[in-house]
């Protein structure tokens, strides 16, 4: 045998998948990621991202699980947690206890959340005080165009939805940044003091209410604006959820057209490709399940994040309209002999800033979805770590359906590192593997993702629904 020869059989290389593609798949994945982008657009926060899924998902037969008092193979069932999360169902052939199959994505993404009091006034400018969400770099926030969203409960019950600064002949925000001329302490100082939380204030106006009498007018034409367009006074941000997210919709990028520039693909991009997959995917041999959850980004805790009991709940719920006799065993067998893939995208190596990445455990940009055996931080802290008997499965599903995948860490071992909801659904005896798109400038306001990445991950979640 040549070296050549032995090569080929016992090294593990992967190379651009651009190289082995015909013009055909090619156009494939172009097409489907016209489809991305338009959920990018009108998927900006959570809330908006769950009211897409329950339309499409009523596009495609799906009907609310609440309304149905027995479930049989082939039915289609959705339901909803609180407009923030949703579980949907495909019913197999084979009974609940037998297993499912899961693939759990997060539709939070990191941004900045109004304060509960955060109109204010100061030198005549209104501002909005924030509270950001998740972990950003608070630097790349200034000075980008900003929209706002969210949704306000009136004190009579009503419920007011806000979106400005989307639309072409919508005002954007902004937030301010200090000149270069008089920056010279401010860059001095570490990045992390650049710009400080504080700081983070979104300009609203500069235009007073036509009363010289009274003090802070132009605070007060503002919630006059807001008053006479949504009905809203000052004391309904008390109760609100106000996003303020970036205003730029989602691009291609590069002269090739090869890559998806846009706000929020982490984690949109799994769950987008994960509901397609649903969708695509005819009843199987196991019932299938793409749950989209929120709250990833904080540690996903409270009612809709996946600390949360709605998932068992909702398990517990479809084994009971499946089954004659359930009973709590029923659950328990479901758990147990469930496979799930934990969707979040990876950090893609960045050949500007390669030296926080090891090259040989690093994923790249066209190489395929991402296979992450653990994630966490330093120690594995925060990480459900994969067995190897469910690694060697999966890599077996996506091998037999042509799906082209790596794997990867979060970095080098003592640089930082993340979690994911998979060590919440490993706490339930469930067996998952993180599986996800690599992304260059990952929770920054314009996040960069591979068109062929994207297609192998929705290629990958349907073979995983089949298997």
């Amino acid at each position: 045998m040549t070296g050549e020869e032995l090569q080929k059989k016992l090294l593990y290389t992967k190379k651009n998948g651009y190289y082995d593609i015909l013009d055909s798949e090619k156009k494939a994945i172009f097409d489907f990621c016209e489809g991305y982008k338009d959920f990018l657009n009108e998927g900006k926060t959570e809330r908006e991202c769950i009211r897409y899924a329950i339309n499409q998902a009523e596009k495609n037969g799906f009907v609310l699980l609440e309304s149905k008092d027995k479930l049989n193979k082939g039915d289609k069932v959705y339901t909803v947690n609180r407009d923030k999360s949703i579980l949907l169902a495909v019913i197999g052939e084979k009974p609940m206890q037998e297993g499912t199959r899961v693939v759990a994505a997060h539709v939070d993404s990191p941004r900045l959340d109004l304060k509960q009091n955060p109109l204010y006034e100061n030198t005549e400018i209104a501002y909005f005080k924030t509270h950001y969400y998740g972990g950003i770099k608070k630097y790349q926030w200034p000075t980008i165009p900003l929209s706002i969203h969210g949704t306000i409960i009136k004190e009579n019950g009503e419920k007011v939805y806000l979106s400005i600064g989307e639309k072409e002949s919508d005002p954007v925000f902004c937030i301010t940044d200090l000149l270069p001329h008089l920056a010279q302490s401010q860059m001095k100082g570490e990045a992390t003091k650049l710009i400080e939380g504080e700081k983070l204030n979104v300009i609203l106006g500069t235009i007073p209410f036509d009363d010289d009498k009274i003090s802070d007018g132009v605070k007060l034409n503002i919630l006059k604006l807001l008053n006479d367009a949504y009905g809203i006074t000052e004391k309904d941000f008390v109760s609100a959820e106000i996003e303020i997210v970036p205003a730029f919709r989602a691009k291609d990028v590069g002269l090739d057209l090869s890559l998806v520039g846009g706000y929020g693909q982490d984690d949109r991009v799994c769950a987008y490709t994960a509901l397609k997959a649903l969708f695509d995917t005819d009843c199987a041999e196991y019932t299938t399940i793409c749950y989209l959850v929120d709250k990833e980004e904080t540690g996903s805790m409270d009612a809709t994040g996946m600390c949360s009991r709605f998932f068992e709940n909702m398990l517990a719920e479809l084994c009971a309209k499946t089954e004659d006799n359930y009973t709590d065993l029923s659950l328990r067998n479901t758990l147990t002999n469930t496979f799930c893939l934990s969707s979040d995208v990876t950090a893609a190596l960045d050949p500007c800033f390669d030296n926080v990445m090891e090259r040989n455990n690093s994923s790249y940009l066209n190489k395929g979805v991402c296979l992450m055996k653990y994630t966490g931080a330093r120690g594995k802290s925060g990480t459900s770590d994969c067995s190897c008997e469910f690694v060697q499965k999966i890599t077996s599903v996506m091998d037999d359906a042509g799906v082209v995948w790596q794997t990867g860490e979060l970095g080098k071992v003592d640089e930082g590192g993340g979690g994911t909801v998979a060590q919440f659904l490993a706490v339930l005896n469930i067996q998952v593997i993180d599986c996800g798109v690599p992304l260059l400038s990952m929770h920054s306001p314009f996040e960069i993702a591979s068109k062929f990445d994207i297609y192998q991950a929705y290629k990958g979640y349907k073979a995983f629904y089949k298997c």
